[in-house]
């Protein structure tokens, strides 16, 4: 089953965040993944959040927002500030999954405007791997699009790591093209 996300579902996002992440086992502090990749959609954008729940625990999630820049925005103003006070900066290269994250926090890079010019929407996925091959991600995008569309939206990005082949696949089976490789991101979009 699908629903809309519940402000009880915050601590399984976050979870499931890191669980799917590159590198689940490898972070000292579990929070930091959700704190750049969920949570600030659950905060600013929670309207166009859902959620997987089979009867128990939510095994998966999708969060967006219709507007890419007013979104970076608010999160330049109100959400970075608040982790950066709590994440110092360390200037030297970042190492570790931790000082990775944290180097995001106080650097963050907006979307190519390339990408956002024509698909001003964008979104993140995940989904555990017991759910995975459901249609769950198939659907979850595809009311995603519909709740864009109805605000106003004329596409959709969003950038996947080149090395997560099976996402590749995925996004491109669902309608998604490859709209540019960067070295670190594939950037992938689509049209309303």
């Amino acid at each position: 089953m699908i629903r809309k996300f519940r402000l009880d579902d915050e601590y399984a996002v976050y979870d499931i965040c890191l669980r799917t992440s590159a590198n689940p086992d490898g972070y000292d502090d579990p929070q930091l993944v959700g704190h750049v990749y969920a949570g600030p959609y659950l905060r600013f954008s929670p309207q166009f959040a859902s959620v997987v729940n089979e009867g128990g625990p939510v095994l998966g999630y999708i969060v967006g927002t219709p507007d890419t820049r007013e979104f970076e925005e608010r999160c330049r103003q109100e959400w970075w500030p608040m982790l950066q006070k709590r994440y110092p900066d360390d200037p030297a290269e970042p190492r570790t999954p931790d000082e990775r994250m944290i180097h995001i926090i106080h650097h963050f890079l907006p979307a190519p405007e390339d990408i956002v010019r024509d698909h001003p929407s964008h979104l993140h996925i995940n989904l555990l791997d017991d759910t995975r091959g459901k249609g769950y991600g198939r659907t979850l995008i595809e009311r995603l699009t519909e709740e864009l569309v109805a605000a106003g939206s004329t596409g959709l990005h969003f950038g996947v790591d080149p090395a997560n082949t099976n996402a590749l696949a995925f996004y491109e089976a669902v309608g998604f093209a490859v709209l540019r490789r960067d070295p670190y991101t594939v950037w992938m979009g689509r049209r309303f």
